[in-house]
């Protein structure tokens, strides 16, 4: 064998290929249990079984609970690749992602036992590898079977659900949830790379970024593994390079900083300084410049230096002055070698210049929760947002920027990532970084109490270290928070006495998650958990406090309630409704399909979830016997409760601050609490959303006894002109009008009382208030519920016009309203399932029209969306 010349440069290559699938013990069918089945890296066990067609889909039906024996069985994933020596000193398997219960074999060797869904492994298997073909397996162990017996000797501790999911560092929800159903997954669920590199690496890299005055900050935090103090599984004694000087440089846009690290120095910061940086700003505030970060490490020192700082007392670093970058913004880092010798490895990223707060602060009402960003407070218009497949390495960056776009379609500026889910991909922080969609990332605990002891404690830590530092390069991260209703469930829903005097989390929350925060993302807010009212003292569901989670108008009384409570940040509240037409009919194939037939159940999640439906819209409208009135009662009750919400919520700024609807998406076509369904359709609910989330809105709400306007402008021109206050009749007569001048300031909110002469209803069964400024969605008020009401069956008048051929084909659809017609809406996915429309809940006065851009590729069926089952009102569900 010929020994090759020592390399340089890191090198990474995917093993992704020639895997495959097999069982090795548990309660698997003997026909699944004989066979080798060909994988998919990444992926799961799941999505192999299914390609193979070895199982049913888990997505239709009852199909869910015949496959629950998967996550009860071990299984083995295969693969052989080839390898030739290459120079490099150190050679390491990276696994970006093992779920869960995991132990790696190279050829016969273990080289590694993971147990965190959510960490990233490095193994070194320098010794190991053989010229030519390697054999790399990797077990997985049941994740039902382990954390069974993890909580018990861990100790039991209190969680929802049927699967202590406390137990394991794995995502909470793939064990089932009130909306998500049970998978139990395992599989090599992200990329596995072999990496070969020499002397030195990057470890880690993170730019701290901070703004000061005119001046933008990037105090680049490198650390440094060399290869002579990281020998691998295997090595040999004496293999692994010199330890000598090398020289680490950053540059951000145009600006570069050298640092000589010496020889023992495995840590160097380098303050990076851009004068006059172009500001990074939310949607709908400015724009979203990013600067590109590149660091490279290279093999010797640079010229003269002046001594900077290091990871302990600064000895073994020096520094250059900052000087221009060779490269020009946005080019590719360089390569090869340059004047400090042959680059050794290189890391790039993007950061914008921003600052953030999270004023959780006392004052005259009781505790603040508000986000100032650059210095400007922002009222949050937020969205939950869960994993978006049960199956998350099937999400890619398309996926993301679809469902990115629709949560903008909604008029939302922040998504808050939930934490029983999983720490969200670098495409989806990407694409919000690019958007100006800000985010907020839980760390992943949620509706459970956690142990505090070994081995829990270590893996949290190793997750936590691992994904701040990936993520804190966003500038679109808002936001750190400890748990998802821990402290909550801990005070409120009798954890306590369960617990008996057990660890349960706080120590997390208070103590290790900030600590970590505060050492790997200086400068980031952290709030202990969500809801979070500032304090222990205070409870955390005191709306005057913090963030609160409001379930119990859905739970227990009804939406109007929410009326009854001014939060002053609301993290959490929502309303179920089924999922779109299209998607519950491919998903569902009961016959004949009722709301408790036995799909149907199956696909509701949420405890006395239908009853709850049910409960929830008596009071508005009668229920319908029929299943396409059912479907389209509970879409569009969905859709008035929270716009029912928003719209008080907005109306008391400054006081609440803004209102994070639970949810935005799903992760498989299910009745839940989502604007998106699981197959990527808008439902009603999105479109209520992108009405009370607009920039501009005029809302009427009950004020002191009687009713006001509220006018809120929250964009940077002011709204001026006169706000129009009207008593009409549901035959369109206008019964009583007055005209206010008005004056509504850059970011402002206005009040404005509706005089008694219009405000005083004659006969409030066929009446309503309408409160309009000229280019604003006028704001509505009815004084009684839809079905208690005069509200006739709507005459309607409509016509068709296509437009367009090919992609950007449709059609233009015109409804003409002889009578008061409330909500009018195209269920357009009925036609065509990848057809949108531009608008739904329309309500016109007689003789208004409303004009519908309906996008669709499909020719010849522009009628079909002015059928009665596809145009649907709410006068339909009175009387």
């Amino acid at each position: 064998m010929t020994t090759p010349a020592r390399a340089t440069q890191r090198t990474a290559r995917t093993l992704h290929t020639g895997w495959s699938l097999r069982s090795t013990a548990g309660p698997v069918p003997p026909e699944i249990a004989a066979v080798d089945v060909p994988a998919t890296v990444p992926g799961t066990v799941h999505t192999d079984l299914l390609a193979a067609d070895l199982i049913v889909d888990p997505y239709l039906d009852a199909n869910e609970h015949l496959l629950a024996w998967i996550g009860q069985a071990d299984w083995s994933y295969t693969s052989t690749f080839d390898w030739q020596p290459d120079g490099h000193d150190r050679h390491e398997l990276v696994f970006a992602g093992l779920d869960t219960v995991a132990t790696v074999l190279l050829n016969g060797e273990v080289v590694a036992e993971t147990r965190n869904q959510h960490r990233t492994y490095r193994v070194g298997v320098d010794g190991l590898l053989r010229e030519g073909a390697n054999d790399l397996e990797v077990r997985f162990g049941s994740p039902v079977a382990y954390a069974d017996a993890q909580s018990l000797a861990l100790g039991y501790r209190p969680h929802v659900n049927h699967h202590p999911y406390n137990a394991i560092r794995k995502m909470a929800c793939s064990f089932g949830w009130d909306w998500g159903l049970d998978t139990a997954t395992s599989g090599i669920w992200k990329p596995v790379t072999l990496e070969s590199w020499s002397s030195v690496r990057l470890a880690a890299v993170r730019p701290v970024v901070t703004v000061d005055g005119t001046r933008g900050v990037v105090d680049v935090h490198v650390d440094l593994e060399r290869a002579v103090a990281s020998a691998g599984a295997g090595s040999e004694p004496g293999v692994g390079g010199t330890d000598g000087p090398v020289t680490v440089r950053a540059t951000v846009g145009d600006v570069t900083q050298e640092a000589r690290v010496e020889p023992g120095a495995d840590s160097a910061v380098l303050q990076v300084v851009v004068d006059d940086p172009e500001l990074w700003w939310p949607r709908g505030h400015g724009g979203q410049p990013l600067y590109d970060v590149r660091v490279s490490v290279t093999g010797g020192a640079g010229g003269d230096a002046s001594r900077a700082s290091s990871g302990g007392d600064g000895d073994g670093v020096d520094a250059t002055r900052a000087s221009s970058a060779v490269d020009a913004p946005g080019a590719e880092a360089p390569t090869g070698e340059d004047s400090a010798g042959p680059v050794l490895d290189e890391w790039s990223s993007r950061i914008g210049f921003r600052t953030v707060e999270v004023q959780v602060d006392p004052d005259e009402v009781g505790t603040s929760f508000r986000v100032v960003v650059n210095g400007e407070p922002l009222w949050i218009k937020g969205a939950n947002w869960i994993p978006d497949d049960a199956f998350p390495h099937r999400i890619g960056r398309d996926r993301y920027r679809e469902r990115i776009e629709q949560a903008e379609f909604g008029n939302v500026n922040l998504l808050r990532v939930w934490g029983g889910g999983i720490f969200e991909s670098d495409d989806f922080y990407e694409l919000c970084d690019e958007r100006g969609m800000l985010t907020w990332q839980d760390f992943l605990f949620a509706c459970a109490a956690y142990a505090e002891e070994d081995p829990l404690r270590g893996e949290v830590e190793a997750e936590v270290r691992d994904n701040v530092t990936r993520l804190m390069t966003h500038p679109s991260l808002v936001l750190w928070t400890g748990n998802n209703e821990n402290i909550w469930g801990h005070d409120e829903w009798g954890w306590e006495r369960r617990l008996d005097g057990a660890t349960w989390g706080l120590g997390y929350y208070l103590d290790l998650l900030p600590a970590l925060v505060d050492e790997l993302d200086p400068g980031r807010p952290y709030a202990a958990g969500s809801p979070w009212s500032g304090s222990l003292d205070v409870a955390q569901s005191d709306p005057d406090h913090g963030s609160v989670h409001l379930w119990e108008q859905w739970n227990r009384t009804d939406y109007p309630t929410y009326r009854d409570v001014v939060p002053r940040f609301v993290a959490e509240f929502g309303w179920q409704g089924p999922p779109t037409w299209s998607a519950m009919t491919r998903a569902i194939h009961d016959e004949p399909l009722t709301p408790e037939s036995p799909g149907m159940i199956v696909h509701q999640k949420a405890m006395q979830g239908n009853d709850k439906l049910t409960d929830g819209l008596l009071a508005h409208y009668r229920l319908p016997d029929e299943i396409e009135a059912w479907h389209w009662a509970m879409q569009l009750n969905q859709a008035n409760a929270v716009q029912v919400a928003l719209e008080h919520f907005r109306s008391h700024v400054p006081r609440c601050m803004g209102a994070v609807v639970w949810q935005i998406n799903d992760c498989w076509p299910v009745t839940s609490w989502a604007a998106v369904d699981g197959d990527g359709q808008r439902k009603p609910l999105l479109y209520a959303m992108r009405h009370a989330f607009a920039d501009r809105l005029v809302t009427i709400q009950p004020r002191d006894g009687g009713l006001a306007a509220v006018v809120v402008n929250d964009t940077e021109e002011a709204l001026v002109g006169p706000l129009t206050l009207r008593r009409v009749a549901y035959d369109g007569r206008v019964l009583a009008s007055e005209q206010v001048s008005l004056t509504a300031a850059a970011r402002d909110t206005v009040t404005v009382p509706v005089p008694s002469t219009v405000a005083e209803f004659g006969t409030p069964e066929s009446e309503l208030l309408v409160a309009s400024v000229d280019g604003v969605t006028h704001g509505l008020w009815f004084p009684v519920e839809p079905r208690d009401s005069a509200l006739a069956a709507a005459s309607l008048s409509t016509s068709v016009t296509v437009m367009g051929e090919g992609s950007g084909a449709g059609y233009r659809v015109e409804v003409t309203a002889g009578s008061l017609v409330r909500d009018l809406t195209l269920l357009v996915d009925k036609v065509d399932p990848a057809a949108t429309v531009d608008e739904m809940l329309v309500t016109l006065l007689p003789g208004e029209t409303a004009v519908f851009t309906v996008t669709s590729d499909v020719a010849g069926v522009g009628e079909e969306f002015v059928a009665q089952r596809v145009l649907r009102t709410a006068n339909e569900l009175v009387g």
